[in-house]
């Protein structure tokens, strides 16, 4: 079982590149909506709550864990790796910054708490030191998405202000996974191209797990946890996944 957590709805986006490429093996995901967004919480806090959640999908049986969040990633991905030692865990940073090294400048954007913890800066510039990055946090992005505004005037109004200033990218770092839901738009927005983490992500379970013995093939029905009623969720999981999906709430926490 592959356990994903994320502060809300849109890690579900990184559920559809699990979901694609690995359809079976049974996922498990718990989006922490009474406590999101977490783009905007402390570090303590966000390791505090993503350590809580990990061990609550390791007791319901995940045997690996993806942090579909770059908040998390930036903030406790390290953190969760050291505490949770016996446990592969897959964050949406590392796997990334590793195909990067090539690039001479990039753009990155995100949540405010991504965007601070210079953590996607920190990963690229330990491939190659030369890189020029541009970041910026686009945190009305995640409202446009969860309002389901993904191909409107307003998003199209946003997108070219928050983007305006990105020059002579070779390359747009879409470091929310929220934002993979306006991929069209930012892509019409910023010709560049645009790289979406979780596919990179998934191609590195992938390998993982053909190579793992210890992780066995289970195929059941995935189950979806939500800590609080999720807000437009019968559109947010069509736009990711084609189809609605029955959450549970549960708060363990």
């Amino acid at each position: 079982m592959i356990g994903v957590f994320d502060s809300g709805v849109g890690g579900l986006s990184v559920v559809k590149e699990i979901a694609k490429v690995l359809p079976n093996y049974q996922i498990i995901y718990f989006g922490d909506t009474a406590r999101l967004p977490y783009g905007t919480k402390g570090v303590d806090f966000v390791k505090k709550y993503s350590a809580k959640i990990t061990s609550w999908l390791l007791d319901r049986g995940a045997k690996v864990v993806v942090i579909a969040c770059h908040t998390s990633s930036a903030q406790a991905g390290d953190f969760l790796k050291e505490k949770f030692k016996n446990t592969p865990i897959f964050d949406m940073i590392t796997p990334c910054a590793k195909n990067l090294s090539l690039y001479k400048k990039i753009g990155i954007i995100g949540t405010p708490g991504t965007i601070k913890s210079k953590a996607w800066e920190k990963h690229l510039l330990e491939k190659n030191p030369n890189l020029k990055i541009h970041s910026k946090p686009c945190p009305l992005f995640v409202s446009l998405v969860e309002e389901g505004w993904i191909d409107n005037n307003i998003t199209k109004q946003i997108a070219k202000e928050y983007l305006k200033d990105f020059k002579n990218i070779q390359a747009l770092i879409l470091a929310c996974t929220h934002y993979p839901m306006l991929e069209k738009i930012i892509k019409k927005t910023i010709n560049t191209e645009i790289i979406d983490p979780a596919k990179v992500l998934v191609k590195e379970l992938e390998f993982f797990l053909k190579d793992s013995a210890q992780i066995k093939l289970k195929k059941a029905k995935n189950e979806f946890f939500f800590s609080d009623e999720p807000y437009n969720l019968d559109k947010i999981s069509y736009l990711c996944l084609k189809q609605k999906i029955k959450p549970i709430i549960n708060d363990p926490f």
